[in-house]
């Protein structure tokens, strides 16, 4: 039936298997090395552009910014917090830009339909007269 601690202790042993409740602990469970992991995602990502760069050479900008953003995070892990300041800073100035642009747009149709007004003021102004006088000749 079933075997004992002890036996399967035994057959670890002699395989060379080592106890998963040792002090080391269970290497599935370890955190795999940040080098190592680098390593793989780098020569994945050779492969990736290469199989792009011989299918579809337009993919690689892509691939290259996918990659950047991917390891952004990992390699300016504070950029964000640094960033926030000026970020915040070109924001309020493009809100204020706006602003003013819309302002300026605003005025400058107030000035054009100024214009028309008188444009059309001067027409009736003509008409009116020469209606008068074709109204007294005949």
């Amino acid at each position: 039936m079933g075997k004992s601690k002890n036996e399967n202790e035994a057959l670890d042993m002699r395989f060379g298997h080592e106890d998963a409740n040792a002090v080391g602990g269970d290497p599935i469970d370890e955190a795999p090395d940040d080098q190592g992991e680098i390593i793989a995602t780098a020569a994945t990502v050779a492969v990736v552009a290469v199989g792009a760069a011989v299918f579809e050479a337009a993919l690689l900008p892509g691939i290259a910014l996918g990659v950047v953003a991917a390891l952004a995070p990992r390699v300016f892990p504070n950029v964000g917090a640094a960033m926030a300041p000026m970020l915040r800073s070109s924001v309020r100035g493009a809100y204020r830009f706006g602003q003013r642009t819309r302002e300026m747009v605003a005025e400058a149709h107030e000035q054009v339909n100024d214009i028309v007004a008188e444009a059309n003021a001067e027409d009736r102004s003509k008409v009116a007269p020469a209606a008068k006088a074709t109204a007294t000749t005949a």
